[in-house]
Parts: C-alpha cells; sequence; structure tokens
C-alpha cells in the first residue's frame, strides 16, 4: 500500500508540475514567472528553451520509470529515453547560461549552475551505460538523474514556505540549494540501501 502510494505521489507531483510549469504559454513569463522576467533579450531564447522543455522532461520521467512500458514496449522505452536525455541536454545548457545571469546573487548562480552541470552529466552517464548494456549501473545513474529532475518540484514544494519565512529573496537564494542537493543526498541513500540489500540476500 505504501509503495502504490509513493508511486502514485511520483506520478501526480511530475505530471502536474510539468502542466504548471507551462503557465506562461496561457499568461506570459511576468505574471506566471516574474522571478524569471528579468532576463535580458540576449537571453530569452536560453530562457524560453528551459522553461519550455523542462517541463516536457519531468513529464517524461515517470514514464522511464514504468516497469511494465519497459517489459512490454522496451522500444518505445528507449525512445522516451533518448528524448529525455537530448531535452536534458537542451535545457541544462539553457539554465547554465541563465544561472550566470541570474539576480538572485551569485551564490544562487552558482547552485543552480552546478545543479545543471551534474544534471546533464548524470544524465549523459545513465545513457552511455545503457549503450554498453550495463543495464544495472544503467538504473542506477537513472535513479540520480530522476533526483535531480525532481529538484523542478521540490523548488515549487518548498519555495512558499521559505518566501513566507523568510522573505522571497533569501527564501529563493535557501531553494536554490534545497531543491537539488537533499534530493541527491536520498538518492545515493535508496542506491547504498538497495546495495546493502543484495548483500544480505548473496
Amino acid at each position: 500500500m505504501l509503495e502504490r502510494a509513493r508511486i502514485s505521489m511520483f506520478w501526480i507531483l511530475s505530471l502536474g508540475v510539468a502542466l504548471v510549469s507551462w503557465r506562461f504559454l496561457v499568461f506570459g513569463v511576468e505574471a506566471s514567472m516574474p522571478a524569471m522576467a528579468h532576463f535580458p533579450e540576449t537571453q530569452k531564447l536560453a530562457l524560453y528553451l528551459h522553461i519550455g522543455l523542462a517541463p516536457v522532461v519531468l513529464a517524461l520521467l515517470p514514464f522511464q520509470f514504468w516497469q511494465g512500458l519497459r517489459a512490454r514496449r522496451p522500444a518505445l522505452h528507449r525512445w522516451f529515453g533518448r528524448l529525455y536525455v537530448l531535452l536534458i541536454v537542451v535545457s541544462g545548457v539553457a539554465a547554465l547560461v541563465l544561472a550566470s545571469g541570474t539576480r538572485a546573487g551569485p551564490v544562487a548562480g552558482v547552485a543552480f549552475g552546478i545543479l545543471a552541470v551534474l544534471w546533464i552529466a548524470v544524465t549523459v552517464q545513465a545513457v552511455r551505460l545503457a549503450m554498453l548494456g550495463r543495464i544495472a549501473e544503467h538504473r542506477r545513474w537513472m535513479i540520480r538523474s530522476a533526483a535531480l529532475t525532481l529538484a523542478a518540484v521540490t523548488l515549487r514544494v518548498y519555495l512558499p514556505f521559505l518566501a513566507m519565512g523568510f522573505g522571497f529573496e533569501t527564501g529563493y537564494l535557501i531553494v536554490s540549494w534545497l531543491c537539488w542537493v537533499p534530493n541527491a543526498l536520498i538518492a545515493e541513500w535508496i542506491l547504498w540501501r538497495k546495495g546493502a540489500a543484495r548483500l544480505r540476500t548473496a
């Protein structure tokens, strides 16, 4: 029961936040994402690439972990995976450009810049291992990639509470690290726990 609840929450949050993130298509960036509206015209392409493509990545994420899809439609799983990786590379590079120009300051800029680099590197490593046929290792790295992709979810969960407690500017500074560092640590804990369970079974 608990496992099914976790899986349901994973799907709801991933697809829900992805859909909400496209609200700029209806209301515009300034009205729907005021924290992102300050980027100059020279960075508008990066802005729209990131906020337009990152939600697609988030929407694809639960499909990559859907065991039924992997078992029954492996070709579709692989094509979804290729699209997932391609969009992360494009959106991640755009995020790196945006991190260099954020008005939240250098601390937030470094946080989002590191996240962008890790997001790309971890995901490319995952697909490299899949291409080499090292599927068990590929799945471990996909857990790491998922943890970083889910920063889009945790940012939106934490930021309203941090803004209420510390003000938006300070809250945004805190969430630039809080949205992904705990995710990455939890992913490593999950991988360690899985490894320990395999050792006990052996």
